[in-house]
């Protein structure tokens, strides 16, 4: 079905204007199809789909209490449903591929991969892959893999949280907390984590063998919580020319320098800071230093972020779109969005600057989601 959408204020490339956008065969077209039907967008906001790098918020429907295991089929329909909803177009689901048993097993990593044919057949948004390999996961290198050679990763991360693991062990309330993500006792995880360590000196030629596969496939590659311009440089010789929530200033200038996207979770921006205590997103954006920001682990996040940047007063709104839509699907090295123009996909999000909510979305074209009441925008 083909659409011509009326009243709104559309934002094409860096400009916000009044117009209209027509969406044809999927894509944004210069003019309406004859009898395409009408969506009155008076007094919404006409953006791009956002695009999200990483939103691990899926693992809530996978597992939505410590030990608590729904089927993946219904958690991915689920998060499908909630990301369509927030205005998520693209999401690179955070699937990370951990040594801990449970919600970040192989087993679990299997299982998700399995159901994913399916799901993206049936969801509105794209729903991609942002694997996210743990350096000690020695074995599931082969795992791992497979799923960059047969195209089900779109995107490869490289994460390392077995040195921070340790550190907190002697801490009983983090060491429960982790026992508990894997289904374990606290002395039997600790007892893991010091045989998992004990492999340490296997990490970089793993680290290698993925970083080929990755350049192989074509896929883009990033480092994850970079604390040292030492650790950027070691990850940039990998091939991950993405830089995802740097641990200090020094890390993202250091990426900016070299030309590097610099992502940063939306939560951080919505709630004012790090809830771990490193770096405020929304200056560093204001500064160029953050150029993508990311749902991380609340799909919401991501729109409201964009107009908490506006009211900080630096940005404005195209500009602060950009970090949500634009630069994330540049980031990824997908041309065909990100942006309201003739012949890219179109994923639109409606939005009302009043309360700052989605109206409707249109995914590749065709009406996804609509809000209550919203309907009565529809014509004919």
């Amino acid at each position: 079905m083909d659409w011509l959408v009326t009243g709104g204020r559309v934002l094409r490339g860096a400009v916000l204007e009044d117009g209209a956008l027509a969406l044809t065969n999927g894509n944004v077209a210069e003019q309406a199809a004859p009898g395409a039907m009408r969506f009155d967008a008076t007094g919404l906001l006409v953006l791009p789909g956002l695009v999200d790098i990483h939103g691990d918020a899926h693992e809530r429907q996978l597992q939505p209490r410590p030990g608590v295991n729904l089927p993946v089929p219904l958690a991915l329909r689920d998060s499908a449903a909630q990301l369509v909803a927030c205005g998520i177009t693209t999401a690179y689901l955070g699937v990370t591929l951990s040594w801990e048993p449970g919600l970040r097993s192989l087993d679990a990593w299997r299982a998700l991969k399995a159901a994913l044919p399916a799901a993206r057949a049936e969801a509105a948004t794209d729903l991609r892959v942002h694997l996210r390999f743990e350096a000690d996961n020695l074995d599931a290198l082969e795992d791992a893999l497979e799923g960059i050679a047969d195209g089900s990763v779109h995107l490869l991360g490289f994460n390392d949280h077995t040195p921070g693991i340790l550190k907190k062990l002697d801490d009983q309330a983090a060491a429960a907390k982790y026992a508990g993500r894997a289904g374990m006792g606290v002395p039997e995880f600790s007892a893991l984590v010091q045989r998992v360590a004990a492999r340490r000196g296997e990490v970089p030629a793993a680290r290698a063998r993925l970083a080929a596969a990755a350049a192989n496939a074509g896929i883009p590659v990033l480092s994850h919580d970079d604390a040292t311009t030492e650790d950027r440089l070691l990850f940039r010789g990998l091939g991950a020319h993405i830089c995802e929530f740097p641990m200090a200033e020094a890390v993202a200038a250091d990426a900016r320098a070299a030309g590097e996207p610099v992502v940063m979770g939306a939560p951080n921006v919505v709630r004012g800071g790090s809830h771990l205590g490193w770096a405020s997103a929304a200056p560093l954006a204001e500064r160029g230093l953050v150029t993508v920001l990311a749902s991380d682990y609340v799909w919401p996040t991501l729109l409201q972020a964009a107009f908490v940047m506006v009211d900080r007063g630096v940005l404005d709104l195209p500009r602060a779109w950009a970090l949500v839509s634009r630069n994330p699907a540049e980031a990824c090295g997908l041309t065909d969005r990100g942006m309201l123009a003739p012949g890219l996909r179109g994923d639109v999000v409606m939005v009302d600057p009043a309360t700052r909510a989605p109206a409707a979305v249109f995914a590749a074209g065709a009406l996804a989601w609509i809000a209550p009441g919203a309907s009565l925008r529809l014509r004919g």
